[in-house]
């Protein structure tokens, strides 16, 4: 097995029968360790792939010509040590730090701001629980203007009921799991939600090569030719039904340890999505 993808096996088995967060950072625990995928981003990666004695303590995410995106350190060690509740709340929703400076891409802001919020209190509440690890992963370079805001500030966001329905599915492929970031076509403004959503096509480069996050509508080209089982392998195993594997930087650990209820969640809310040929 592929060591990067060794990591997505380890998590299954103990992921799929996690009973239902009861506290608050119970909660913030199960979405940042696994559909949120937070470390996805934030955890450096070692040669079997996320160092779990760095965990959230920030790495070099993207390099390429428009920027250098480097995930901070997110531990009660990092700059976010300093910050309130409520400002690192504002941070991870809507991309704006207690300075007023504007954080960059990749965070997903344009899902991230559909965040409930009782989702991202838990997520707070858990990152002020997590290890502190002493690391400056150094600091993001943009080379393209960055917008003053994401859009207006976000007042309140309602909790979505849980549940095996195409509503949450379609909450935890989006703010949560940001699925929709990454397998959507970037325009200029950024994700083209509203015209190519799940279209596929958007390149990540990394230690394993190029990968491009494939088309997740219900066209042929996307998911429609799958079973639900198989969808559900590829997403927590990162195998194909050929039996390929698939490449970074799909989450596959985290979502490994998603709730069989969420996977058939996200499983239902694809399966609604207009069906969109690859982009060409």
């Amino acid at each position: 097995m592929n060591r990067w993808m060794g990591f997505a096996a380890l998590a299954l088995g103990a992921g799929l029968s996690s009973a239902a967060a009861e506290t608050m950072e119970e909660r913030g625990e199960y979405l940042v360790q696994g559909p949120a995928g937070c470390g996805n981003c934030h955890t450096p990666l070692g040669p079997e792939g996320p160092v779990a004695a760095q965990d959230l303590a920030g790495r070099l995410v993207e390099k390429i010509d428009a920027f250098t995106a480097i995930a901070p350190n997110i531990t009660p060690a990092g700059r976010v040590a300093d910050w309130s509740d409520a400002e690192l709340a504002r941070a991870i929703r809507e991309g704006i730090r207690p300075d007023g400076s504007v954080i960059g891409p990749p965070m997903p802001f344009t899902f991230y701001r559909g965040l409930s919020d009782g989702d991202l209190s838990a997520i707070v509440a858990y990152l002020r629980t997590v290890p502190a690890v002493e690391m400056d992963p150094g600091e993001s370079v943009y080379n393209i203007p960055l917008p003053p805001a994401y859009g207006p500030p976000v007042e309140t966001v309602a909790d979505v009921p849980r549940g095996v329905t195409e509503e949450y599915g379609a909450y935890l492929a989006g703010p949560v799991a940001h699925c929709m970031e990454c397998h959507t076509p970037f325009g200029p403004q950024g994700p083209m939600v509203e015209t190519d959503l799940g279209r596929g096509g958007f390149e990540f480069h990394g230690p394993w090569g190029v990968s491009v996050a494939p088309n997740l509508t219900s066209h042929a080209d996307g998911l429609a030719e799958y079973s639900d089982d198989e969808i559900a392998t590829m997403v927590t195993q990162a195998k194909r039904p050929d039996g390929s594997m698939m490449l970074p930087p799909m989450p596959y650990g985290y979502l490994a340890r998603m709730t069989a209820d969420d996977l058939s969640a996200i499983i239902l809310y694809l399966r609604s999505l207009p069906p969109l040929p690859d982009k060409s």
